[in-house]
């Protein structure tokens, strides 16, 4: 068994590439991630670096700025990320919102945003939850009314991944409040300087400090017809749904290089650490705990690469990503549970990279759409 659990998709060329993601992140985001955690962000100077380093947007074609890879490409960002226990910054959902410009946006649209995405100098948020409405989508209240050339757009969002420092925000909205999910659209909101539109407070999470959770608030916002995605009403709730298999493959992406970063810090902080005259290595439980974890993350390793090769082929189907995100968090929480109790009080210890992970992990199982909504889907199925 490979100690790394190295991705069977990992050619020479995304090895190297992983290899200048891995020094980006020890160059310039580790040396930073505790004042972000502080603060609450990683600032968009972080993000302007990660563009100018390739990071961003990597699967997105040349010709609208991107590095032109495939899925491979982002799934080795999140999995360096995740194996290191940086959250600070939300590459997926920044990758996320690039998709549906490219799979949904008008021409002008994808020229217009997608290469500032690239470099970094516009973060991208898609703000759909509300505070009374979470995985029920067609509960949305935010509501835009058209007037002339401009939909004038009211609302409250919240729990909103990148929203403090978003500079292109999709806002997920009724068009037509009377024709229930065929009623929904998504408007373009460019945040700069934009009347009417505000950025509440950095919501205090119990994980993911570093990582800009907000709440953003739309009074009369205008926004001009040509900043409606896709540039038909109506679309909104389609183009959710069929980007759903890329988000939640990405949790999966993401739980899977959490549970590889655990093990191994696990494994050298029991060889070093000593009880009763040995390393706690020595010891029969840590021995079969850890056998236990590792083959959990074998089998993990086998479906979320599997997975993968599935959405470069374009067959991977919401029921499969549904799999992966339930079934990745899941064993998340308790592969980095088990890691944890075996650091002992070390591991309850914020400046340990396992203590993090325990309360960072939590999200996954509801965030992407909550567990229980992924058994639906996966129900549906059978």
């Amino acid at each position: 068994m490979s100690i790394y659990f190295t991705p069977r998709w990992l050619d020479e060329e995304l090895s190297m590439f992983r290899e200048s993601v891995g020094r980006f992140l020890e160059a310039e985001v580790i040396p930073k991630d505790e004042e972000a955690r502080k603060r609450g962000h990683i600032g968009h100077e972080l993000w302007r670096k990660a563009g100018e380093m390739g990071v961003l947007c990597t699967d997105i074609p040349e010709e609208y700025g991107g590095a032109g890879g495939d899925f491979r490409h982002e799934a080795v960002v999140a999995d360096e990320m995740g194996r290191r226990g940086l959250t600070g910054m939300n590459h997926s959902v920044h990758s996320i919102v690039a998709h549906y410009f490219l799979n949904h946006g008008t021409d002008e649209q994808k020229q217009k945003y997608l290469p500032r995405m690239a470099r970094g100098e516009l973060v991208g948020a898609i703000a759909m939850t509300e505070p009374g409405a979470g995985s029920d989508l067609q509960g949305i209240h935010a509501h835009a009314k058209k007037d002339g050339e401009n939909y004038v757009l009211n609302g409250s969002k919240t729990f909103i991944s990148n929203g403090y420092l978003a500079g292109v925000v999709l806002v997920v909205a009724k068009t037509d409040t009377s024709l229930g999910a065929k009623g929904m659209s998504i408007l373009i909101v460019e945040t700069e300087s934009k009347k009417g539109y505000q950025v509440g407070r950095v919501l205090d999470k119990i994980g993911l400090k570093a990582q800009d959770t907000a709440e953003l608030f739309f009074e009369d916002v205008r926004v001009h017809e040509s900043d409606l995605l896709g540039g038909v009403e109506g679309r909104g709730f389609f183009q959710l749904m069929s980007d759903l298999p890329y988000e939640r493959l990405f949790i999966g992406v993401g739980a899977q290089a959490a549970m590889e970063g655990a093990y191994h810090a696990t494994l050298d902080f029991v060889r070093e650490r000593t009880a009763f005259g040995k390393p706690i290595a020595d010891f029969q439980n840590t021995k079969f705990k850890l056998a236990e974890v590792a083959t959990t993350i074998k089998v993990g390793r086998a479906f979320v690469d599997e997975c993968i090769e599935d959405m470069l082929a374009g067959k991977l189907d919401t029921t499969k990503a549904s799999m992966s995100k339930l079934w990745g968090s899941e064993n998340q929480c308790r592969v980095i549970d088990e890691c944890l109790q075996l650091f002992g009080g070390y591991g309850y210890m914020n400046e340990y990279m396992i203590g993090r992970m325990y309360t960072d992990a939590r999200i996954q199982r509801i965030y992407g759409g909550t567990n229980e909504i992924m058994k639906e889907v996966i129900s549906r199925s059978m």
